[in-house]
């Protein structure tokens, strides 16, 4: 399987975490920023990452690809046959996937992809509002719903809404200047536990030696 992306991007994070857990070999392929491929473009007509090629099956969009993913390679189950903890899982994909990654976003893009990738400078009033004022009430929100360390979201297993929630948080760290994580304690104990797994923990290493400052 061929993912077109970088892990930068939560969404292309979350997809290969996705394939880690599921122990499905693929390789990840750089395709955006200009950088287009014409198999990406296959792949994602929209120029939006990530997309995969499974064999010939091309796919964009992370939740898509997420649900693919479950049905066609079931073992372990991501996203759960119970319709009430679906709803729940999906609930959590879409909330990380739009709500979480509004705020992230303003952080990330403004901090991170404005100077570092497009040599220009990025809105820091719109990256501290969204720290400092946006921010705060959601992890308030989490904070009443996580488990804390060990536990899950959804059930009693890993699920796409840990995946998802925990993804968003990675771009969280790799931008925030103010945050105090001491406010919000189970959320970012809960949040440490699904990142020290293998299907984030190398990704995060990675993005984490591209962003050091240079000596």
């Amino acid at each position: 399987m061929i993912i077109y992306g970088s892990t930068l991007s939560p969404f292309v994070r979350k997809v290969v975490a996705i394939c880690v857990e599921k122990e499905l070999p693929f390789n990840l392929e750089f395709g955006a920023l200009g950088n287009h491929s014409p198999g990406f473009i296959a792949a994602s007509p929209l120029k939006k990452m990530p997309a995969i090629d499974d064999n010939g099956f091309m796919l964009a969009d992370s939740s898509a690809i997420a649900h693919y993913l479950d049905a066609q390679y079931p073992v372990p189950q991501l996203i759960p046959s119970d319709p009430q903890l679906r709803g729940k899982t999906i609930w959590f994909d879409e909330f990380a996937d739009t709500v979480l990654m509004v705020c992230g976003g303003k952080m990330f893009f403004n901090r991170i992809v404005a100077p570092r990738f497009m040599g220009r400078e990025g809105d820091e009033a719109a990256a501290d509002a969204a720290e400092c004022e946006e921010l705060p009430p959601l992890l308030t929100y989490l904070e009443g719903l996580v488990p804390g360390p060990g536990g899950y979201l959804v059930g009693k297993s890993l699920t796409l809404a840990d995946i998802s929630v925990a993804s968003v948080f990675v771009n969280f760290r790799h931008a925030a200047r103010s945050t105090d994580e001491s406010r919000h304690p189970r959320t970012f104990a809960y949040i440490d536990s699904i990142l020290e797994r293998p299907s984030f923990a190398e990704s995060v290493r990675r993005e984490q030696a591209m962003l050091a400052p240079a000596e």
